[in-house]
């Protein structure tokens, strides 16, 4: 049901693939900067924007397949592993508000299959803000347990924040345990 392209930005070979999403992504991830992010954490203007997917190899739009309509983005980070074998990552996802709901699910669900099988992690997993039950639900719904609440763990609007940290555990990999 959704494709996801990889934007490619290399300046030093002048090779560029699926930019013409970019203003898109942009203004999404604008539109939803202040769930994304702390106070420590600079407000990204479009060139550190474009410097930050330039940098990350793991970004993807989303893209609706049956209309072609821009969903939003997803990327990983916060890699643990090592010697060329990732163990888990972090996940960052925004969607346009017409995509949420039952269409999210469908492609959250088709994204963490694609990137078990592609990059064998054995867990992926999501830092979230406790108020920020829309992604509580979804996250639940994916299989993901809350494994922790860290206390007071940055700042947020000046205040101390907690924050939740939910994983999704490969049952592939367990089996193969």
């Amino acid at each position: 049901m959704f494709a996801f392209l990889k934007i490619t930005l290399d300046k030093t070979r002048k090779q560029c693939a699926n930019i013409e999403h970019l203003p898109r992504s942009f203004f999404l991830y604008k539109r939803y900067e202040k769930y994304l992010h702390d106070d420590y954490t600079p407000p990204k203007d479009f060139k550190s924007y474009l410097k930050f997917i330039e940098e990350n190899e793991f970004f993807w739009i989303i893209i609706e397949r049956t209309t072609g309509d821009f969903a939003g983005f997803v990327y990983l980070d916060n890699f643990t592993g090592g010697c060329g074998k990732l163990h888990s990552a972090e996940i960052t996802t925004c969607f346009e508000q017409k995509f949420w709901g039952e269409k999210t699910y469908i492609c959250a669900m088709e994204f963490f299959d694609y990137a078990f099988k592609t990059f064998g992690f054995y867990k992926i997993k999501a830092e979230i803000y406790p108020q920020n039950f829309r992604v509580k639900t979804l996250l639940k719904k994916c299989g993901f347990i809350c494994e922790c609440t860290l206390k007071n763990e940055t700042l947020r609007l000046g205040k101390p924040q907690d924050i939740e940290l939910y994983s999704l555990i490969n049952e592939k990999k367990c089996e193969e345990k």
